[in-house]
Parts: C-alpha cells; sequence; structure tokens
C-alpha cells in the first residue's frame, strides 16, 4: 500500500483533489470548475490524479465521493443530483481511464469517514455525520469503515420523515424524491431562510446575529429549527445508538446548534441519559477530500 492517499470531491460545481500523506497532512490541494458532462468529467480526472501523482508519488491510491451513490448490483451510480452522472458505469470508467483501481463512495460517507479518522469524531466507534446544506445527506461509520447497505443507502437521513410531528406542522412539504415530509425538506439551509424571511429565501447568513437584536421571526424560526434537528438526531440515536453526531454544511456553521439541540435529543431519545456527542465538524470543507482519501485506510 502506497504512503500517499489521492482523494477527489465531485460536486455539482467544482471538482477538488487533496493529496495526503500518512499522517494525513495535506500535501496538495487543488479544485477546478466541474465541466458538467460525464466524458469531460473523466478527462478533468484524470489530469487531477496526474498532478497529485506528480506531487506524491505514482502509487498514490485514489478514493472518490461523489453527489450520489454506485448501484452495488448494477454498479451504476443513482441518486446523484448530478443527474448526468446517473446511470453511469463510473467507477470502471475512472479505473479504465487512469490505469488503477479506484474506490468511490457517496459524498457524505466520505464526509463521515473524514471526522471519524481524523476529525472531531476521531476515536468514537460509531459516528453519524451529517451535512446539513443546500440539501440534507448523511452517512455511517462503525469502526473506521463506512456502513453503506445492501442498497448503498445506509445514511440517507435526509429522505425519512421529520419524527414526532405536531398538528401545526401539517400539511408536509412535498420532496423532489416524490415523498412528503422528508427532513431535507424541514432542515436545509434554504428551509431555514424560508422559516426566517418568507418562502423562497435560501440563504440564512446573520440570523443568530438577529435573533440576538430581538428579530422575533429569526427567534421563533431558530427555536423551531432547533427543536426538529434534536427531533431528527434523536430518531437516530434510537435506532444506531452513536458515539458521536457530528454536523457540516453551512447551517452547522450555527453555534446555537451545539448549546440548544442536545436538550432536545434528551428529551426523545428513549435513554436515562443521552451521552451522544452533538459536534461541529473539524475539517470543514476539507472532509470531502479528506474522507474520499481514506477510502483506503489509514
Amino acid at each position: 500500500m502506497s504512503d500517499y492517499r489521492l482523494g477527489i470531491d465531485v460536486g455539482g460545481t467544482k471538482v477538488e483533489i487533496a493529496a495526503l500523506d500518512s499522517t494525513g497532512e495535506i500535501l496538495l490541494r487543488h479544485r477546478v470548475a466541474n465541466p458538467g458532462n460525464y466524458d469531460d468529467l473523466l478527462v478533468t480526472l484524470r489530469d487531477l490524479v496526474e498532478e497529485g501523482r506528480g506531487r506524491t508519488a505514482r502509487t498514490a491510491t485514489v478514493g472518490v465521493g461523489i453527489p450520489g451513490a454506485i448501484d452495488s448490483r448494477t454498479m451504476r451510480v443513482k441518486n446523484a443530483n448530478a443527474t448526468w452522472l446517473n446511470g453511469q458505469t463510473f467507477g470502471k470508467d475512472l479505473e479504465q481511464v487512469l490505469g488503477c483501481p479506484v474506490k468511490v463512495e457517496n459524498d457524505a460517507n466520505c464526509f463521515a469517514l473524514s471526522e471519524a479518522v481524523d476529525g472531531a469524531a476521531a476515536g468514537r466507534k460509531i459516528v453519524f455525520g451529517v451535512i446539513l446544506g443546500s440539501g440534507v445527506g448523511g452517512g455511517f461509520v462503525i469502526n473506521g469503515e463506512p456502513v453503506t447497505g445492501l442498497h448503498h443507502i445506509a445514511g440517507e437521513w435526509g429522505h425519512i420523515p421529520l419524527p414526532w410531528v405536531r398538528e401545526d406542522e401539517f400539511p408536509m412539504p412535498k420532496c423532489f424524491c416524490g415523498n412528503e415530509g422528508c427532513l431535507e425538506r424541514f432542515l436545509c439551509g434554504p428551509a431555514l431562510a424560508a422559516s426566517w424571511k418568507g418562502e423562497g429565501q435560501r440563504c440564512a447568513d446573520g440570523i443568530e446575529e438577529a435573533a440576538a437584536a430581538g428579530d422575533v421571526a429569526a427567534i421563533k424560526a431558530l427555536d423551531t429549527y432547533v427543536d426538529r434537528l434534536g427531533r431528527a438526531c434523536a430518531l437516530v440515536i434510537n435506532m444506531v445508538d452513536p458515539d458521536a453526531i457530528v454536523l457540516g454544511g453551512g447551517v452547522s456553521n450555527l453555534k446555537t446548534i451545539y448549546a440548544r439541540v442536545p436538550e432536545v435529543m434528551k428529551k426523545y431519545a428513549i435513554t436515562p441519559e443521552c451521552r451522544t456527542e452533538l459536534l461541529k465538524n473539524q475539517h470543514g470543507d476539507s472532509s470531502g477530500v479528506r474522507g474520499a482519501a481514506w477510502l483506503w485506510g489509514k
């Protein structure tokens, strides 16, 4: 096994590579635009890997995080919000382009792996990583290994219903997946913004400052968000009982979450005491590429 790991994060608008040594130090980090079509993406990835190997070693391993999953039966991409990736034999095609083995994983699983290996939840046995951004994603890591499941959808937390629903929360909002009441519709950044400023708003920047200044709408939006996130976390605790839940994405920067959500978790978790830690990510927007790199182990 090589002493060097190349991790690549394929996002909707950008593609990023990082080269790590065996201690986790980043030797190279480079971001380019996502070309937006499949064939050009493969060329872009080839060029990035060549750059990474040139700065490390020809034997450097390659791991890739994508905004979707590889179907374990067909080996084709599914559930990608970059829809032109869906149906493609991405892992196989990239291996042919690079001439080496490649490990491909969901980007939320890569985030969780990064924070479990050498991030905020390092040393914990069971870690649930959550991305609270323009959408909502999640991934489990147990004993340093991502948990994917039979259909490679383990941790798709954004597409389970909001738990312990209250009467005033009906009717349930429709989700792009075709169902109603998905957590993503309540916990994504745009949902928080809309709760504060009104329908159609997508940016919640400054909401904590507004609440501190007495903005009634901001206070109510934060109160509601804290309660819903706490309920959602308690559901995960009751099902999987993780040692830690690590938050990422833009909403994870809200300080009020870490001060207040654990009390809501304790209310709904079915245990006399709830010791599951709620943690802010350590590696920020580096977690995607770091987790992809650690797919080959540390």
